[in-house]
């Protein structure tokens, strides 16, 4: 079982002038979850080497088990800070395909062709595509047969009430919830900040980051894991 996790490149949060990337504890949950279920995982990224971390999510408050098992596991940062380059990567070689979220993968993500035509081939092969938080954000061009991705689907992502509370509804280039019904998804959710799962097929999404997590098993479960 080959897993590949694709992570933003973009670091920069609008012209705010603070930092973004990905969000800590929804890379290590997952990366775990599919680690400990005896997965090979490998790490990509539109420009590859390092991403960037959301400097928020290496906060204090903002730590969970996974976060304080990586920052001790030599290995694991050695993979994060050598990622491939998105364009290398290739849908046949994997089965499944997980998206963690943070504020980056809006900016980057996606608009990235490389990522576009990489969950198209996934899908297209019936291989699990799963993304948490903003990351569903990514199917924003995601299209088959000129029919977007998420249309009449069950799907969930952050929520425009989540992005209300952490106040950046109006710095975001768009809002995960509207767009996702914008292309025609069956967008629901829980309380914000509760953990929140929703599966349609082989496609996986998870509103927050207590949602990674489970995202992680749902994805594992689908590929006959647990």
């Amino acid at each position: 079982m080959k897993v590949l996790i694709v992570l933003t490149s973009h670091d920069t949060l609008g012209d705010t002038g603070k930092k973004t990337g990905f969000w800590l504890e929804e890379f290590t949950s997952p990366y775990y979850e599919l680690l400990d279920a005896g997965a090979d995982v490998v790490l990509a990224s539109p420009k590859g080497g390092q991403p960037p971390l959301d400097p928020k999510s290496d906060e204090p408050d903002a730590q969970t088990q996974s976060t304080e098992r990586f920052r001790h596991d030599k290995a694991g940062q050695k993979q994060l800070a050598e990622t491939r380059r998105l364009e290398e990567v290739k849908a046949e070689d994997f089965d499944a395909v997980f998206y963690p979220g943070g504020h980056g993968p809006l900016w980057d993500l996606a608009e990235d062709p490389h990522s576009i035509a990489l969950i198209e081939a996934f899908w297209r092969a019936d291989k699990p595509v799963a993304a948490v938080c903003h990351a569903p954000g990514v199917f924003r061009y995601v299209e088959i047969d000129d029919v977007p991705l998420v249309k009449d689907k069950r799907v969930t992502g952050f929520s425009n009430s989540e992005e209300e509370a952490v106040q950046l509804t109006d710095i975001v280039p768009f809002l995960v919830e509207d767009e996702l019904k914008k292309n025609g998804g069956e967008y629901s959710k829980a309380a914000d900040w509760r953990p929140y799962v929703q599966v349609d097929g082989k496609l996986i999404t998870g509103q927050n980051p207590a949602s990674s997590a489970a995202v992680a098993e749902a994805l594992l479960k689908m590929l006959g894991s647990v």
